[in-house]
């Protein structure tokens, strides 16, 4: 099983989404020793980064990963893994410190520095996301940096030295001014643009008027009882699971 990524695209057949086979791998010249386990316990399951001006070979197409994911069934999780080891690899050719080539370590996912010492792991980037609750309503918002976004829970990066509960107070107070309290644990998603982990959690209003950080923010309302919505995520998303699972009465998705 062969994860070819160029960018955040996949290569994928036309017809049936199948992957590429050995016969296509040596068609892009990508010799078996190129290509980074997955997981070091199966060399069955490889994954590279191919340059953004590679041609799909015939019958292939190279489609975003985003938009695959209702797709590729119980693959989805196994692209997400192979996507953030591939740009794991692609960015760990030179050690940071030294600039010396890197070299894997056998045992583990690790690139090691031959002359520093220095390790490099694959990166993992801790994300919040919350649903604040007022009452029967939910507040769904729509991010300032993608034009087509859809109205979603609240969402940022934990920051140094922050806890996830920490950046929940800091990142709604930001993003939309208000108070939230009574923080409950929702769920967890690896999230692979490129490498977070989604940690959501709901709350509760406490104070506060909504009032949107503009470069963050391009709206936000809160929706109530038999409320029309906006477009939410998608169910495969930890933030369709966690609207859906909150929906006020007499709305649906």
């Amino acid at each position: 099983m062969n994860f070819i990524f160029r960018g955040n695209e996949l290569l994928v057949q036309e017809t049936g989404l199948e992957l590429p086979d050995a016969a296509v791998c040596a068609a892009l010249s990508l010799q078996p020793e190129r290509l980074q386990q997955v997981w070091l316990d199966n060399p069955h399951i490889r994954t590279t980064h191919v340059p953004l001006t590679t041609e799909p070979p015939a019958g292939y197409a190279f489609l975003k990963l985003r938009a695959l994911f209702s797709e590729l069934g119980e693959r989805t999780a196994v692209a997400g893994r192979a996507f953030q080891i591939a740009e794991w690899a692609r960015t760990h050719r030179y050690c940071g410190v030294c600039a010396t080539p890197m070299e894997p370590v056998g045992h583990e996912l690790c690139m090691r520095c031959p002359a520093c010492g220095m390790s490099a792991y694959p990166r993992i980037s801790p994300a919040m996301m919350v649903l604040v609750r007022k009452g029967d309503s939910i507040l769904l918002a729509r991010h300032a940096t993608y034009a087509t976004a859809r109205h979603t829970a609240l969402a940022g990066f934990v920051e140094a030295g922050e806890s996830i509960e920490d950046a929940i107070h800091r990142e709604v107070y930001e993003e939309v001014g208000l108070r939230v309290t009574d923080l409950r644990y929702f769920g967890s998603q690896s999230w692979p643009f490129p490498h977070s982990l989604m940690i959501a959690f709901t709350a509760e209003y406490v104070e506060g008027e909504i009032r949107v950080q503009e470069d963050e923010i391009a709206e936000a309302h809160w929706y109530g009882p038999g409320d029309t919505l906006p477009d939410i995520p998608m169910r495969e998303s930890i933030a369709g699971r966690l609207v859906r699972a909150n929906l006020p009465a007499g709305t649906s998705s």
